[in-house]
């Protein structure tokens, strides 16, 4: 089954054992909690950790207005974008001073190359990330549904759990970070 934002959510349903939903609008009460919980909760999940299969890195297009204070150019953020992890200027992904106004970049860069995490399309999303999106969407639903506070704790727990796996799945997957400008190894010589 291809991953949607329904099948998702259905099986999240299936997990606290409620019905599955065949539509966000079928006028059930379990396809208005997921149709009022998912995109949240989608998007809480993606912003937590720079995951692989959701950063991006894109030169942004300067605006013709000029902000008002602290810095000389405004940048628009990119379609989908959900949080920046760096900012650099031409052909470098970080080293920038910015900062996030009303939905732009703020800096005095006359370019702008942006790291970021966007949202991506369910479809993308590999099984570890899936996994843990629906364990804490089970958790988020249990109460609305069931109105059970223990089962949802042990969901909850079991959500963290599942992301933490996650996280450790994903950044397995990438070159260790060195560390640059540490005083004390500059200091050993």
């Amino acid at each position: 089954m291809a991953l949607t934002a329904l099948a998702l959510c259905s099986r999240a349903l299936l997990k606290i054992g409620a019905q599955p939903i065949a539509s966000f609008d079928d006028g059930t009460t379990e396809a208005e909690v997921a149709a009022n919980l998912y995109p949240a909760i989608r998007d809480t999940l993606l912003s937590l950790h720079p995951w692989s299969f959701a950063t991006g890195q894109e030169g942004l297009p300067r605006l013709a207005a000029s902000p008002v204070a602290d810095f000389n150019h405004a940048y628009q953020l990119p379609v989908g974008f959900l949080r920046v992890l760096s900012a650099g200027g031409a052909m470098a992904g970080e080293g920038l001073r910015y900062r996030l106004f009303e939905g732009r970049l703020h800096t005095d860069a006359e370019t702008v190359t942006l790291t970021y995490v966007f949202r991506p399309d369910e479809s993308a999303f590999p099984a570890f990330f899936a996994s843990a999106l629906v364990a804490r969407l089970a958790a988020e639903f249990c109460i609305p549904l069931t109105e059970t506070t223990t089962r949802a704790q042990l969901l909850y727990q079991q959500a963290e759990s599942e992301l933490r796996a996650a996280r450790h799945a994903d950044s397995s997957q990438d070159t260790p970070r060195a560390l640059r400008d540490f005083p004390l190894i500059s200091a050993r010589g």
